[in-house]
């Protein structure tokens, strides 16, 4: 369902409440999404839902209208979990908008900030808690709260939650949680792992899916530029002074996105970094000044990658490809979201075809790539034609499709190796 199918769709005849499509109307939400059309109805119907969309299809409002409607009607909480503190805020100030004429008060559960004050406003029993799992253990440890009343569950990101290394947590968490509750799961991708989840922790979901795991949106126009590594920042500039708008890119390393970030100051650009190393502050005014326009580029590693939502962000750019290939969905998602069109142009070295070959194998297309003088380079073929580099994307068995991460041996080393990321999550 494209969105041209839904023009003479509203919200109006998805069974919600005359309530909530006042608020929706106040709010400017007139036409829903693909997703929003095919979730909302069914899960306002009590059944569980399985939501495959890509990246920026509108997944938040998807499982909020629902949430809240559900909470009218019952004396249940509603919990969310999400992989990174900036999707968790981000979710949270959708939540606070749909929720507001109804008295419905939320918590917002993460890691980088006080605990204290968490555990304060846990006190005051609020009915939608928003949490990423790590904090959200600590604060079940400390007794701070019980998931005894949980009603509906959100798993948002799914895929992005086991690609951290959370699966144990979410574990520990659904066995806190009646098994009688209402759960929506959405994901951009449907690796085997997720469909383990829904078998063990779902009641007869339904699975809906907009478009392909993997698939990109159709509005971003997007092309591959070889490069040698030393002309990466001149490339970088020259395309920087080629676009006016709002441009985010992303880098592989928390220190590329320092160095990148420091060396566009010098040359006179508005920019900011976003990463590991940044504290919950500096990383939150970095979001609002991108957000805003006070910053025309962002820096980032893939902490960004599903966690910033910036209207007519013009132009993504990766300095260096992902690390896994199913994150270059989520990089450039950032970009063409609603509807609109965008473009996203992708650094390569010529050592890295097998990395280019697993990006096309996700994203069930052939990248136009180009020299760094403007000349159409021949298509990069099947993986199979390439051998892998040895490089930061296989280090510590991650390949960039995540296909060693499926033996156990493999599972071992990536959950040691995020164990402290989780924890101040």
């Amino acid at each position: 369902m494209n969105q041209n199918t839904l023009q003479n769709k509203d919200f109006s005849k998805l069974g919600i409440l005359p309530e909530m499509l006042k608020r929706l109307n106040e709010l400017k939400f007139v036409q829903p999404t693909p997703i929003q059309f095919k979730a909302i109805p069914i899960a306002n119907a009590g059944q569980d839902v399985v939501g495959i969309a890509q990246t920026g299809s509108g997944k938040t409002l998807a499982f909020s209208i629902p949430l809240v409607q559900y909470l009218t009607t019952t004396k249940k909480i509603g919990l969310i979990l999400l992989p990174t503190r900036e999707l968790a805020i981000q979710v949270e100030e959708t939540l606070k908008k749909i929720a507001k004429p109804f008295n419905k008060r939320t918590v917002l559960i993460m890691g980088g900030v006080n605990s204290s004050p968490q555990a304060k406003l846990l006190k005051h029993k609020p009915e939608i808690i928003i949490a990423t799992p790590g904090r959200l253990i600590d604060h079940m440890e400390q007794g701070n709260i019980t998931l005894n009343r949980v009603g509906m569950l959100v798993l948002d990101e799914a895929d992005r939650m086991l690609d951290m290394g959370f699966a144990p947590q979410l574990k520990k968490i659904l066995a806190q949680i009646p098994s009688e509750r209402r759960t929506m799961l959405f994901s951009a991708t449907m690796p085997d792992r997720i469909t383990e989840i829904t078998h063990e922790f779902m009641s007869n979901p339904l699975r809906i899916e907009v478009a392909p795991p993997g698939t990109t949106a159709d509005k971003i126009e997007q092309e591959v530029i070889m490069v040698e590594k030393k002309d990466k920042m001149g490339l970088l500039k020259k395309i920087l002074n080629e676009h006016k708008g709002s441009i985010l890119i992303f880098t592989r390393t928390k220190f590329g996105a320092k160095r990148i970030a420091k060396d566009l100051k010098i040359a006179g650009h508005t920019v900011e970094e976003l990463h590991s190393n940044r504290s919950q502050n500096q990383r939150q005014n970095a979001l609002k000044g991108f957000a805003s326009g006070y910053y025309r580029i962002l820096v980032a590693t893939d902490i960004a990658a599903r966690g910033i939502d910036v209207k007519h962000l013009e132009l993504v750019i990766n300095f260096d490809l992902p690390t896994q290939a199913e994150d270059y969905t989520h990089r450039i998602g950032r970009t063409g979201r609603a509807g609109r069109s965008g473009k996203a142009i992708s650094f390569a070295e010529y050592d890295e075809q097998h990395d280019i070959a697993l990006i096309q194998e996700v994203i069930n297309m052939t990248l136009p790539i180009r020299s760094l003088q403007g000349v159409k380079l021949e298509d990069v073929k099947g993986s199979r034609n390439y051998t892998k580099k040895k490089g930061p994307a296989q280090r510590g068995n991650r390949s960039t499709h995540n296909r060693s991460l499926n033996s156990k041996r493999s599972n071992k080393k990536h959950n040691s190796r995020n164990s402290s990321k989780r924890r101040s999550s």
